[in-house]
């Protein structure tokens, strides 16, 4: 097979935003993480925001700290080098809410190519994707048709696929796509993800354990009213940490549920670690799972104290959304961010 190169394109934020961001940084101290995450969720989506990204050499060193590179190549040796310390790997091609049906179509080819590459080199890495990537706000039809040519690529190589969840407005159709692909198309190397911060969870969750669903469950990263959900951080939290032990019970178990504990957060992590050893849970039956680049630190201790560790590892050239969500659900990221820009 050969890989295709990716498009160039500018991927390097200009003085203009990243000084943006240094003054978001100092306004974080007047109005405190909450703020700051709103306004760093809206840059995600903002058009002039994006299209001040430049060829400013800054940038660059920083990104590359949470994005493997912009060719499946960088993504497998990644993806290697994580296994050599003891983790596995979910490779994601980011890209989400295309509108156009030939970049829906040319998503879905680079991901089949991404699953000959994985297979071909050996390495321990299953795959993410977004079904707004393959033309969900296009056509239902054709995102599913995308899914279904990934996935059964995937299950020839005896690999898995897990649709991410976006925002709320598709997370009905999401359920839905995913129930059909698993159910009625016979796909069982499919999985889904679910956010601790939407109050519908708890519900979603009890189905998807009762069918014995793969699952990572993660926070949420997207602007959401109050009506949908939690606008405290301590609820989300709360509703993280039931969550989490309602798919790690014996009951769930039995029924097939793997979970994915998505959380950099140390005391979800802890709250998760008191529930597994204080009912003797075997620990190759769930995972923790972290972001490429954020907290190494945590990631090794929890090899050494042998758990199971998988890093979400993203590559491609639209970066810049994920990148600035990335900043939102973990505001010292942003420190991260500046002080490296402030570096020559």
């Amino acid at each position: 097979m050969s890989e295709r190169k990716a498009t160039p394109q500018k991927s390097l934020i200009s003085l203009p935003f990243f000084a943006a961001l240094i003054i978001l940084s100092l306004l974080l101290y007047q109005n405190g993480a909450k703020w700051l995450r709103s306004v760093l969720i809206y840059l995600s989506h903002a058009k002039w925001a994006r299209d001040l990204v430049t060829g400013h050499s800054l940038a660059n060193r920083v990104s590359s700290r949470f994005v493997a590179g912009e060719s499946i190549g960088e993504a497998v040796d990644t993806a290697r080098t994580l296994n050599l310390k003891g983790m596995t790997v979910t490779v994601d091609f980011l890209g989400e809410s295309v509108t156009d049906k030939d970049v829906a179509i040319a998503s879905a080819d680079e991901i089949v190519d991404l699953l000959d590459s994985i297979d071909s080199s050996g390495v321990n890495a299953n795959v993410s994707v977004k079904l707004s990537q393959l033309g969900l706000r296009i056509d239902e039809e054709l995102a599913l048709t995308n899914m279904r040519r990934i996935l059964n690529h995937a299950r020839g190589y005896n690999n898995k696929v897990r649709i991410d969840m976006e925002e709320s407005d598709v997370v009905d159709t999401t359920l839905a796509l995913y129930r059909k692909l698993r159910d009625e198309d016979g796909f069982d190397n499919v999985g889904v993800v679910i956010q601790s911060y939407l109050y519908r969870s708890a519900d979603d969750v009890e189905k998807l354990v009762d069918e014995g669903a793969w699952i990572r469950l993660c926070k949420g990263a997207y602007a959401e009213p109050p009506d949908i959900a939690f606008p405290k951080k301590g609820d989300t939290d709360s509703n993280f940490v039931e969550l989490t032990q309602f798919m790690l019970s014996k009951n769930a178990r039995d029924k097939g549920v793997y979970l994915g504990i998505a959380t950099h957060d140390e005391n979800m992590i802890d709250a998760s670690l008191d529930y597994v050893n204080s009912t003797n849970i075997p620990p190759d039956k769930f995972e923790f799972q972290m972001l490429f680049g954020i907290r190494r630190e945590l990631q090794k201790a929890l090899v050494d104290k042998g758990y199971k560790v998988r890093i979400y590892v993203p590559y491609g050239t639209a970066w810049y959304p994920y990148l600035v969500r990335r900043l939102a659900e973990h505001p010292a990221n942003l420190w991260f961010f500046v002080s490296n820009l402030l570096r020559r």
